[in-house]
């Protein structure tokens, strides 16, 4: 099973589902904030990925954090911070059959898909 993470309005998932659309790829969209994340999965995805593959450190959300919050973060306080801010996951992540790609790249998710 395919499965998209993201936020529907991100620019960098829009782009990703009209890719898999045109690509002929039958998945699921979770939308992140509306349907929410695990404290489970994010702590396997961060066991798989890294915090640093999974936190977007560049969203509007990061900056808006206090310093104290961004600062010597632990596993355990990203996935709080994920939690309570799902908008802090690098767009889209992909998921195929557990399968996990963080961010869109066309050539790494056709290799992906080929597997």
């Amino acid at each position: 099973m395919v499965t998209v993470y993201g936020i529907p309005n991100c620019d960098r998932v829009r782009a990703a589902r009209k890719w898999l659309d045109r690509q002929a790829v039958d998945y699921r969209f979770h939308d992140t904030r509306a349907d929410g994340l695990t404290r489970a999965q994010l702590e396997g995805w961060i066991a798989r990925l890294g915090m640093d593959t999974l936190l977007n450190r560049r969203s509007t959300t990061w900056r808006q954090l206090p310093e104290n919050q961004r600062t010597g973060l632990t596993n355990t306080a990203a996935v709080d911070l994920l939690l309570a801010h799902p908008t802090l996951l690098k767009r889209p992540l992909l998921d195929i059959d557990g399968a996990l790609r963080a961010g869109f790249d066309e050539a790494a998710w056709s290799q992906a898909l080929e597997q």
